[in-house]
């Protein structure tokens, strides 16, 4: 091994823990002052300089996307833990994380959307791993005929979506809300077929 490659690896840990910490300190400054947190607040809620920042993030949509991606990959990440489920609770399980996310990541998307447009990479690339997460778990309870049969997950997206946008709703209003669209989803078989 080199000595450049030795100093390389610091570097990349310094490098890691200082991104890791500006989204943290983004996170928490969205929280609490929304979107319009400024740069300098999350650079001194990171205690880092403004330097490391704009090394991270060159823009001021960067941190924005940052925690937008990081958290999608979380909603993604999370179906593992359902894998041990039944086939419909493994589905409702993480659609009802779905939906949560959606409320509260909805500031982060808008203002994302309303600078980069609908078509852009970061919304593409989160839609394509929120799919490749939620269809398999869709199939799985269809193809153990808990599902209706014949709905897409494109549907479900739409639907469950759709209930977490619902303004303004509390938390618990939105939770029967999904309740009674999951009731929905559920097949029941026809009474001819039972």
């Amino acid at each position: 091994m080199s000595q450049t490659e030795t100093h390389e690896r610091p570097l990349r840990a310094d490098a890691a823990r200082n991104r890791a910490k500006l989204v943290g300190a983004a996170r928490a400054a969205f929280a609490s002052d929304g979107t319009s947190a400024s740069l300098e607040d999350i650079a001194r809620r990171a205690n880092v300089g403004i330097g490391t920042l704009y090394r991270h993030f060159p823009s001021r949509l960067a941190p924005v996307a940052a925690i937008y991606v990081d958290e999608v990959e979380a909603l993604c990440d999370s179906a593992a833990g359902a894998s041990d489920l039944p086939p419909w609770e493994a589905l409702v399980d993480w659609l009802r994380r779905f939906v949560r996310y959606v409320a509260a990541k909805q500031a982060l998307a808008e203002e994302l959307f309303a600078h980069l447009g609908e078509d852009a990479e970061v919304f593409r690339s989160c839609r394509i791993a929120v799919f490749a997460t939620g269809e398999p778990l869709l199939a799985r309870a269809q193809q153990a005929a808990v599902v209706r049969p014949g709905v897409s997950f494109t549907e479900v997206v739409r639907m469950v979506g759709g209930i977490a946008k619902i303004s303004p709703a509390s938390p618990e209003e939105i939770e029967r809300i999904l309740d009674i669209a999951l009731d929905g989803l559920r097949y029941q078989p026809a009474p001819n077929d039972r």
